[in-house]
């Protein structure tokens, strides 16, 4: 069966064809028995070029299209960046990317190409740099359109004022770093001539630089000063250092939290007591010993967006950091430079997606194990232990909630009655492992889990438990909806379901994102088992605690964009305290004031 599949057959013996798409192709004329290599001039173009036509499909008609056009309509219509990775993988091994020669990469029309001033067209203006394209406005003496100079102005000075002229407007925006993104995000705002604004910004620092903090501080405080109420949800210390008024949250996280544990200035936070307030005194210094490597991992001559010809030796068996101020190229060269190996793990910035069904322990797959257990203790069926499948409440359908579309109004939703919001059936309460039936265990904070499951021996399960504790997620249910999971919980629960995967490099992209400063030693000793059990860890970070606990440090820059995409250290954290450096400055200037 195997070797007439491979010969072209589209139906062969003990290869099934009778699934959806096999009973489509029949119902559009396709023989199916017939080997693609002698199919016919006519019938190749049935399968291969047929545009959307209707066919009789057992009674009803449905759409057919050949091969091609699905292929563009679904995967080369869409943005490259924007796909699913799987399918982006595949459209990179089988499609080739030219810029358009009627357009020049533009994607404008002849009319639009053909409207100019002083000569120049958007296409071609788009390609400036932001600062060149402010300096070319700022001369334009147009007085009829002068409102909308003034407008172009005050968002090009925004782009400028916040460390990205390097920035062309025809940017992909999936090409954007974390800390570039970030800050477009921002400039709208912080250019805006508002007065009496309330302004909340969520986490503005990642992947932001020291450098690019000390920047956006600036702005931050122009706005305040300008007469607005700024109100900044953040961990970086050096956001906290610059506020007038502080609300710590805590004293812990998830049920361990909620509570304001502390108001006040920046002076009584550091005498408060509190998580926040101690970690503010007591920052981490420079490890008394790194590691050696006497093996290195090769990278060479990597010539893609900002870099140009680069090459590195990234040591193995130790924990490298890539520092760099955001947009200098970090990312892309490690990218880039390990593409093509098959022992590597990426753990970049791409946010998890997920619906109110998906939680921690569906991601991770530790519900796979979980029910499995449950399945072998009572005789059952795995299936019976999934609220998405057999074991489903049948008022909710394993939701736990109702939505209710009143048509006039908002919809709105509310708890199940008959499971309370469990999402499971009656007949599945009744099934108990260790005293606690299936909703209890995905009622279960990872850091009671991880004894539970211990006790109850389900070891793949209790491994992701234990990983959740050692990035900082110990508090989160394991069934709680990852909907209510903030962006740096996903991100963390992303490095969670990652280390399970067995590899020999792992590649962390800021996996600090969203992570209070006393997580960050957590974090640090989970990088540090990693080495320890034979692996080489790649992390790209801006937080220097996460720098000063690294073994070897590689340094790009020395700014962002074009004016970036170079190598410009290379060595231990300590040999980086003298470096001439954006991060070298910083880092010297963090470990002093530790001191």
């Amino acid at each position: 069966a195997k070797k007439s599949l491979e010969d072209g057959a589209l139906n062969v013996p003990g290869y099934s064809m009778e699934g959806w798409y096999g009973r489509l192709f029949r119902a559009a004329g396709l023989p199916m028995a017939k080997r693609i290599a002698d199919y016919s001039a006519e019938e190749l173009e049935l399968l291969l070029n047929t545009e959307a036509t209707k066919v009789n499909f057992e009674g009803a008609n449905l759409t057919y299209e050949g091969l091609i056009p699905r292929i563009r309509k679904s995967m080369l219509a869409k943005d490259r960046e924007a796909m699913q990775p799987h399918i982006r993988a595949f459209v990179d091994r089988a499609i080739g990317f030219t810029t358009c020669t009627a357009c020049d990469g533009t994607r404008l029309n002849d009319t639009a190409r053909s409207v100019t001033i002083n000569g120049a067209n958007i296409g071609q203006l788009a390609t400036l740099a932001s600062a060149e394209l402010l300096d070319w406005v700022s001369a334009l003496d147009l007085p009829a359109a002068e409102p909308l100079l003034a407008v172009l102005r005050q968002l090009l000075q925004g782009f400028v004022d916040i460390g990205l002229g390097y920035l062309s407007l025809d940017r992909a925006s999936g090409t954007l770093s974390g800390g570039e993104a970030q800050r477009v995000k921002m400039i709208r705002q912080l250019g805006s001539p508002l007065t009496d604004v309330t302004y909340v910004f969520d986490e503005p620092t990642a992947g932001l630089h020291a450098a690019d903090v000390e920047r956006m501080n600036t702005l931050l405080l122009q706005l305040r000063d300008a007469g607005n109420t700024i109100l900044v949800v953040e961990h970086h210390p050096g956001v906290i250092a610059i506020a007038d008024h502080i609300i710590d949250m805590g004293p812990g996280a998830g049920q361990h939290g909620g509570d304001v544990v502390y108001q006040g200035d920046v002076a009584g936070l550091r005498a408060s007591g509190t998580i926040t307030g101690n970690s503010l005194e007591h920052r981490a210094g420079l490890k008394s010993q790194v590691r050696a490597s006497t093996v290195t991992l090769p990278i060479r001559n990597i010539t893609r967006h900002n870099l140009r010809d680069v090459s590195v030796d990234v040591p193995t068996g130790v924990v490298t950091a890539v520092t760099g101020v955001a947009g200098s190229g970090k990312s892309t060269l490690l990218a880039a430079g390990l593409a093509d190996r098959q022992d590597v793990v990426v753990i970049d910035q791409t946010p998890i997606r997920g619906s109110r069904r998906s939680n921690p322990a569906t991601y991770t797959g530790a519900l796979d194990a979980i029910r499995k257990a449950f399945a072998k203790a009572h005789g059952v069926k795995p299936g019976l232990f999934s609220a998405n499948s057999d074991g489903a409440c049948p008022e909710c359908q394993g939701a736990g909630a109702i939505s209710l579309d009143f048509g006039f109004m908002q919809g709105q939703s509310t708890v199940c009655g008959a499971c309370q919001g469990r999402r499971f059936n009656t007949e599945v309460l009744h099934y108990e492992l260790g005293g606690k039936n299936i909703a209890d265990v995905l009622e279960l904070p990872a850091e009671t889990a991880v004894a539970y499951f211990t006790q109850v021996k389900i070891p793949a399960a209790a491994k992701v438990a234990q990983r959740c504790v050692d990035v900082g997620l110990g508090y989160i249910r394991l069934g709680q909806p990852l909907t209510t999971l903030s962006g740096g919980e996903r991100q963390r629960l992303k490095l969670v379901a990652s280390l399970a995967k067995p590899a020999e490099i792992y590649v962390l992209d800021e996996p600090t994102t969203g992570l209070h400063i006393a997580d960050v030693g957590r974090l640090v000793a989970l990088l540090d088992a990693l080495v320890e059990a034979g692996t080489t860890v790649i992390v790209i970070e801006h937080d220097l605690d996460v720098v000063a606990a690294a073994d070897w440090v590689i340094d790009i820059g020395p700014g962002a964009g074009a004016a970036g995409g170079q190598v410009i250290f290379e060595g231990t954290p300590r040999e980086l305290l003298a470096a001439d450096t954006a991060t070298g400055r910083h880092f010297a200037q963090a470990l002093r004031a530790a001191d």
